[in-house]
């Protein structure tokens, strides 16, 4: 099932850049992604890092959740578990679980589980023009927001502020569970 989600990201990311009329050179350019990965990427022949689909997305000026949902999605107000796409970073071991459905509600539910240890970044671009909310489900998660440390026990929920450079990372070793709640709306707005 992941390989089939990396294909289908790949395919997304090409119909993104061709949408906007840009060839690989425009969209390496944009992103600062050379253009030889987003010519593996789109063709399936590797598995992009959650650094690389937020450059990309942030160039395209969508949030890495957008891009993910626009390559995930099924139309339907069920979305079971067996069919909920999962896609791995390849890097950190990342696990990321879509589990809205893909109806009209202007909110996006993802899970994440967060292997010890391990660090995750993302520029400001991926939050830009919606809110996020990370509820931690299990363990514990340190979340960086530009210059702003947060500890996060099971249970606690954050709202990000304005759009920042942001790190996530497992300080512990085991392995921290947490949502993350997107609304598509316009930052500030709620979920």
């Amino acid at each position: 099932m992941i390989d089939n989600v990396d294909k289908r990201i790949g395919a997304r990311i090409k119909i993104e850049r061709e949408l906007r009329g840009w060839s690989l050179t425009d969209l390496a350019e944009k992103s600062g992604v050379s253009r030889a990965m987003i010519h593996k990427v789109e063709r399936g022949g590797a598995s992009p890092t959650a650094t690389l689909l937020a450059r990309l997305a942030g160039a395209f000026g969508i949030t890495m959740s957008t891009l993910m949902v626009r390559a995930e999605m099924q139309d339907g107000q069920l979305l079971r578990k067996a069919d909920q796409p999962i896609w791995q970073d390849p890097v950190t071991g990342y696990l990321r679980r879509h589990v809205s459905p893909g109806t009209a509600a202007p909110i996006d539910i993802v899970s994440v589980d967060f292997p010890a240890g391990k660090q995750a970044s993302f520029p400001a671009s991926v939050y830009l023009n919606r809110t996020h909310l990370v509820w931690v489900l299990e363990g514990n998660l340190v979340f960086i927001e530009g210059q702003t440390r947060h500890e996060m026990a099971e249970g606690d929920c954050l709202e990000l502020g304005p759009p920042n450079d942001c790190i996530f990372r497992n300080e512990t070793d085991v392995l921290c569970r947490y949502a993350v709640v997107v609304y598509r709306g316009m930052a500030g707005h709620g979920v």
